[in-house]
């Protein structure tokens, strides 16, 4: 298999917690013999390999990686990202927007394929989760402005009908390539995995207010490990080792 020693090295490097190694060895490839060559390696790699280093997201620098990785590839690693047990949300925040809104690139198409995938509206309940009553004012009013909102939940049956009503803002006026134009999208473009998205959010929602924790809103044996030896690259969960099978 053309690829293997830089595959198992790779692969042996995230084992180790050694993410930027790992990041490194697949951009000297890159550099080397061409995007198609990392692509090919990027096929042949498990999805907890690939979250592994894009996660592992630095604005301060571009990650070739992060702008190969194909919609597939990158809605596998979303969905499998919980593992991480990273409350703050920030490497998938980071993460989604990265790739997201990279350039030339269409975000429909990694939506789309999150959609498709098991997990996926979940992924993204997690992702607006901290903007929840901006999500759901938003939903029932076209606008971001709490203000003029009611405060009022929609039923699903209502997000249902108002799914196609004509946006009340355009997207350029929320082009933030943050969580407004994820939530623009989504909304205008993918009406029926926003609607998904929302419904798990305000289960969420619920569950914080009954006073479960985090861990009690999962069950007992969820495979999640705490981020501390797991952020900026230390170690990868357990949980992921064994759930996803090696491309070897």
């Amino acid at each position: 298999m053309k690829h293997l020693a830089l595959i198992t090295k790779t692969q042996s490097l995230i084992a180790a917690g050694d993410i930027v190694g790992a990041e490194a060895a697949l951009v000297e490839l890159a550099d080397t013999e061409g995007d198609s060559a990392l692509m090919l390696v990027l096929e042949q790699l498990p999805a907890k390999d690939i979250l592994a280093v894009i996660r592992e997201y630095d604005n301060s620098k571009e990650s070739v990686v992060n702008l190969l990785v194909t919609p597939k590839q990158f809605a596998h690693a979303v969905v499998i990202e919980k593992q991480y047990k990273d409350l703050t949300r920030t490497h998938l925040r980071g993460m989604v927007n990265s790739i997201i809104f990279r350039d030339e690139a269409d975000p429909l198409d990694f939506l789309n394929a999150m959609g498709e995938l098991e997990g996926g509206a979940e992924a993204l309940a997690d992702y607006f989760e901290e903007k929840w009553s901006r999500i759901e004012a938003f939903a029932r009013t076209g606008s971001f402005d709490a203000v003029d909102d009611d405060g009022q939940m929609l039923s699903e049956a209502a997000l249902l009908a108002s799914a196609y009503v004509p946006a009340r803002v355009e997207q350029d006026e929320v082009a933030d390539q943050d969580w407004m134009e994820l939530a623009w999208i989504l909304r205008y473009q993918c009406p029926d995995l926003f609607i998904e998205m929302l419904l798990v959010l305000r289960a969420k929602a619920r569950a914080f207010e009954a006073g479960l924790s985090e861990d009690e809103e999962l069950s007992e044996d969820d495979g999640k490990v705490e981020t501390g030896d797991t952020d900026r690259g230390k170690a990868t969960p357990a949980a992921l080792e064994s759930d996803e099978e090696s491309a070897i």
